[in-house]
């Protein structure tokens, strides 16, 4: 590990203007690419102090052994220059892309004498007009295979081509007219021409002009009765349609954009691109980041359009809607502008047609996510690598096949519930599944609340161990004897035990923990090999005390924080640091994760469970539509007791009967309860 201060630029050396720079290992290798509007206020700030650093940052630095940099004139050619670098040096702390593959494009090669439709990938070429990106093959060919009904333009190669020119033969598409067979003669190469110049235009959105003309061409045949011709036109205009069905209009007919949207958590973030062109999505690409250096959603954002238009001049669109703008935009928008020729308007959509189809890509984007985390999770392999990198790191004598999460959770300090999840095998077991209610004292301690949750389920484990004479050893008695003096000390009769009767968890889809015999909860005698808190030291060492009380001493203990993803262990100062890259840090942060979703989960019923509805609740035949109704009508439950019969049967849905029982029943109820409105849970009668 490099000492920065061994390599930082003396005082005055480094220049304050735009300017690249690099970071060096000890062997010369590029490691992370950086621009910057002054090159010294950026290099000063990673040569502070390591405690203040990020520590992906400080992980950065550490692995560095010289820094170098360029001077540019404005913050447009460093974007360039950045660009250019990370392309070519792969640096292993920048942002990296994943799924870096090329995406197909329709494209047709009007460069040609007779232009071409077909398929294409990789970088852009003089001559050829091109339409998508889409996000497989297969779907151009079907939007082709429907317009050539309408278009027969050229699909085919050039050696196919010379071939049916030298035999005077066309191909089987010239046989069922899918092809105007130029090879052959039978239309010139004007008129081939002309038919691809249609087929681009309709591609690119002007659609309603060329419609309308076969729809009249149609009922002239009819007219003349040219059945044949007719029925032909008929056909061709239902295959336009169906391929227009096939990129529906979702803006305006002129709007040519692309939109860019993010989904992110600590360690990867999912890039959706829908590519709008004339009002309709014409392709769609993503990809999977790593996470690598440390960059907020702006920074992504840039990476992103940096990855997508760096080779790019003819596909950048007038508008580029992202979900939050480059610091500082303008050259970012410049280098756009740029690059395409004209003005392109980076922006974040506030309203309309636009902001909500910027909110679909999101959520194809959080799709994409959860569907890669999904596939690396369910990969056998992947699994046990995990569970080795844990076993290795946390230096336990083997690989922790039964893992145990823990989480508190809180409003402010009210409905304090702790969850339990399992994993085994790297899976998942959600009918192992456990929550706690934690009674008898309210504030924000999520140590002594740790404690006390360890300490319950452990103690269940401790006592069926008992049970069934596994303890036989004198000293194990006498430990697990002080353990349950210490944990009925701790609790005094302040709480139930483990809450495994009646929750549900809704994606169990049944009781969790129950015995399908006998009714009653589930035995604790299977002990997990590592158990995880969901915190840092303080978190760590109160679920090893509960250990420690109870004399259970065979089970490992960690705590995972979020913001930094640092692995805690007991009694250490300095916290394990796993490699971001690490499967074993991903599943960690799975099982966490998880933990924190179930204990939420449960926190949130219980507070749904504890507001109270007032005296409209009491009221017989009335129902939850019609107290809304009643609370929406008057605004209070204090308004409405002083209403008169004939104003509550205003309310539509009430009845005279009804309004009398309303009436009667607000009268017996004291006035000075407060009652809360049940279609927005706030206190009316305040």
């Amino acid at each position: 590990m490099a000492d920065p201060s061994s390599y930082r630029p003396k005082p005055g050396q480094i220049p304050d203007s735009p300017g690249v720079y690099r970071f060096r290992d000890e062997y010369g290798r590029v490691i992370y690419v950086g621009k910057a509007k002054s090159l010294r206020q950026r290099l000063s700030s990673y040569f502070q102090d390591l405690a203040g650093l990020h520590q992906r940052t400080r992980t950065m630095v550490t692995t560095a052994a010289s820094v170098e940099w360029t001077v540019v004139a404005t913050e447009v050619e460093a974007l360039q220059l950045e660009y250019s670098w990370i392309k070519e040096y792969d640096p292993r702390f920048n942002v990296k892309y994943r799924d870096d593959k090329s995406y197909p494009s329709l494209a047709v090669t009007l460069g040609e004498e007779y232009p071409r439709v077909q398929v294409m990938r990789g970088p852009k070429r003089k001559g050829v007009r091109y339409f998508g990106p889409y996000a497989h093959a297969w779907a151009i060919r079907e939007t082709v295979d429907l317009m050539l009904r309408a278009f027969p333009v050229r699909t085919c190669s050039a050696g196919v081509f010379k071939r049916s020119a030298q035999i005077g033969r066309p191909c089987l598409l010239g046989y069922i007219g899918k092809c105007s067979a130029p090879c052959v003669g039978r239309v010139t190469a004007a008129e081939h021409r002309e038919l691809a110049e249609e087929f681009c235009d309709f591609m690119a959105g002007r659609t309603g002009t060329y419609l309308k003309r076969l729809e009249r061409q149609m009922h002239e045949a009819a007219e003349e009765m040219e059945y044949e011709r007719a029925a032909r036109l008929r056909d061709d205009i239902g295959a336009l349609k169906s391929a227009m069905e096939k990129n529906a209009v979702v803006l305006a007919d002129a709007t040519d954009a692309d939109l860019v949207a993010l989904a992110e958590d600590e360690l990867e973030a999912a890039v959706q691109i829908f590519h709008v062109r004339g009002g309709r999505v014409r392709g769609q690409r993503g990809w999977v980041t790593d996470r690598v250096e440390a960059v907020d959603t702006a920074g992504l954002v840039e990476h992103a359009l940096q990855q997508l238009y760096g080779d790019e001049r003819e596909g950048i669109p007038r508008e580029v809607l992202v979900p939050a703008l480059p610091k500082p935009a303008g050259p970012v928008r410049e280098w756009l502008t740029e690059r395409r020729g004209a003005r392109v308007d980076l922006r974040v959509p506030q309203r309309g047609d636009k902001k909500d189809l910027l909110a679909t890509v999101a959520r194809n984007a959080q799709q994409a996510l959860v569907l890669h985390k999904t596939k690396r999770a369910s990969d056998l392999t992947t699994r046990s690598r995990a569970l080795e990198e844990i076993a290795e790191a946390l230096e336990l004598d083997s690989a922790p096949l039964r893992i145990e999460c823990y989480d508190i959770s809180h409003l402010q300090g009210d409905d304090v519930v702790g969850s339990m999840v399992v994993f085994e095998d790297g899976l998942a077991r959600k009918s192992e599944y456990r929550r706690f209610e934690i009674k008898g004292f309210t504030g924000q301690d999520d140590v002594r609340a740790m404690h006390e949750v360890i300490t319950r389920r452990f103690r269940r484990y401790v006592q069926e161990k008992q049970k069934t004479g596994e303890w036989g050893d004198p000293e194990a008695e006498a430990a697990a004897e002080r353990g349950r003096a210490a944990a009925a000390g701790a609790n005094a009769g302040a709480n139930a035990d483990v809450d495994t009767g009646t929750d549900v968890d809704a994606d169990a889809g049944g009781p969790a923990g129950r015995d399908p015999d006998t009714g009653r909860p589930k035995k604790f005698a299977y002990p997990p090999q590592l158990v995880v808190v969901d915190g840092g030291q303080p978190q760590v060492a109160a679920a090893k005390r509960a250990l420690g009380e109870l004399g259970v001493d065979d089970v490992a203990v960690v705590g995972l924080a979020k913001r930094l993803e640092e692995v805690w262990l007991p009694d250490s100062d300095d916290p394990v640091i796993l490699p971001r890259s690490s499967e074993g840090l991903y599943m960690l942060q799975r099982v966490r994760d998880e933990a924190h979703r179930f204990a939420l989960a449960y926190q949130r019923k219980k507070r749904a469970q504890s507001m109270k509805a007032g005296p409209l609740d009491d009221v017989p035949g009335l129902g939850e539509s019609r107290r809304r109704a009643l609370l929406k009508h008057f605004g209070s439950v204090k308004r409405l007791r002083a209403a008169t019969i004939d104003q509550i049967c205003e309310v539509p849905g009430i009845g005279r009967k009804t309004a009398e029982n309303i009436a009667a029943t607000l009268a017996q109820a004291a006035p000075a309860a407060p009652a809360v409105n049940t279609a927005t849970g706030e206190i009316m009668d305040e």
